[in-house]
């Protein structure tokens, strides 16, 4: 199901959600990496934002 766009803020920033378009786009530039980079990182560490980050960090 969709984000629901009129609820911002909160517990829903930090998480990724790769069904949304944007999210996608949005998280791969904050973290500096491709779409695909960016969704092998959700698939090896789950979609927190964090863990995600710590992920690609320690890659590189």
């Amino acid at each position: 199901m969709p984000d629901d766009k009129s609820k911002t803020g909160g517990q829903d920033r930090k998480l990724i959600s790769l069904s949304e378009a944007y999210e996608v786009r949005d998280w791969s530039k904050k973290f500096g990496v491709t779409a695909d980079e960016l969704r092998a990182a959700v698939k090896a560490v789950g979609n927190d934002a964090a863990t995600v980050e710590a992920h690609l960090k320690g890659k590189r």
